[in-house]
């Protein structure tokens, strides 16, 4: 089976390909912008989604192709939409619509960005039965794809999600999976989730090697999260299993602020109102601060609580982390700025490895 992997040197990419690299039929094919050094048993083909440039390479290496995962997309520099949309939407109708072309499996990574606003404010995440691995207040696939507005992520999730509608229109036969999976976390993804969310003005060495007597943070922030090889492996069943149709992928249990307390060793958590951290974080990324848009605290506080029974029944997936756990080994990659030998992933080593907020890279000297 020859899969393409758009985005294969990132976080899910990463994780996919030490799933894939196990199973002796499968032929994994990297299409990235920048290849990286080391093949680890990847042919790596170059190419820019966001180009119609990227449109024959498609086509050349689809032609004998059994599947695609999308995974490819952009969150920097947040500060210019337009180039996040020519990857995020755009690149996403370029492989759709050369997928659907060719008969290839698509597996495209959606998001529980794309879903619309939960029910209610702040969710109880507790068990819908006793032992039972959902959430009270979880929803399945068929919440509504409407997104949260205030978000660049979400409207690009959700625009993404309209285009694979279209293609599938269009192209009646056409076999598409969509996951949409909580936050990915891994301990591998440290740095890079650093540079993408902290930027410089939060020192990466400083998470959890400071112990904090006070963390506020708001009541809403009720979340649930994956880890990356979790995801990998409900893709290799989506793969193997030729599946259709969107999936949730989240793991137990469902997180609050007392588990981010607890994962950064903080001793007290009191209550920030939404509208205070959301203000903080609005006024920081104006003054290119830091790198975190205010759209991301809504998605912090509103994206529902999801059940992923449909991944169990049909495709035989259970998370093999808990979700506190993959926390955790997130802190811990975060502090000691853990990465891969991959351009996205490049560990953290001092201000020559540093990016500025909008994503560029800067040099100097000095600890990180």
């Amino acid at each position: 089976m020859k899969v393409l992997v758009t985005g294969a040197s990132g976080n899910v990419g990463t994780a996919l390909r030490r799933r894939l690299a196990r199973e002796d039929d499968v032929e994994v094919v990297g299409l990235v912008r920048r290849p990286p050094r080391e093949d680890a048993g990847v042919r790596w083909v170059s190419a820019d989604l966001a180009s119609p440039s990227s449109v024959p390479v498609l086509e050349r290496e689809l032609e004998d192709a059994d599947a695609v995962v999308h995974l490819a997309w952009r969150l920097q520099p947040s500060h210019d939409v337009a180039a996040m949309h020519a990857v995020n939407v755009d690149g996403t109708r370029r492989v759709a619509t050369a997928a659907a072309a060719a008969g290839v499996h698509l597996v495209h990574a959606s998001s529980v960005g794309a879903y619309a606003p939960r029910a209610v404010p702040v969710p109880d995440g507790t068990p819908a039965d006793e032992g039972g691995p959902d959430p009270r207040d979880a929803v399945g696939e068929d919440w509504p794809t409407t997104g949260i507005a205030s978000s660049t992520y979400s409207r690009h999730k959700v625009a993404a999600e309209r285009v694979l509608d279209e293609v599938q229109r269009s192209w009646p036969q056409a076999r598409v999976a969509r996951m949409r999976p909580g936050l990915v976390l891994q301990g591998d993804a440290g740095a890079e989730i650093g540079r993408y969310f902290l930027g410089g003005l939060v020192p990466a060495s400083l998470v959890r090697r400071v112990l904090l007597p006070v963390l506020p943070l708001p009541e809403e922030a009720v979340f649930q999260v994956v880890h990356a090889d979790d995801v990998a492996e409900a893709v290799l069943r989506m793969l193997r299993a030729r599946a259709t149709g969107p999936f949730n992928l989240v793991a137990g249990p469902v997180l609050g602020p007392m588990d981010v307390a607890q994962a950064l060793q903080v001793q007290r958590v009191p209550r920030l109102p939404v509208a205070v951290l959301r203000g903080l974080a609005a006024v920081t990324w104006r003054a290119r601060l830091q790198p975190t848009e205010a759209g991301w605290v809504d998605l912090l506080t509103q994206v529902p609580l999801l059940s992923s029974a449909l991944a169990r029944a049909e495709l035989g997936w259970e998370p093999g982390v808990r979700a506190d756990h993959a926390l955790v080994e997130l802190v811990e990659g975060l502090s000691a700025g853990r990465g891969a030998p991959t351009p996205p992933l490049v560990p953290r080593r001092g201000l020559a490895h540093r990016r500025s907020p909008d994503g560029t890279a800067r040099t100097g000297s000095g600890g990180v």
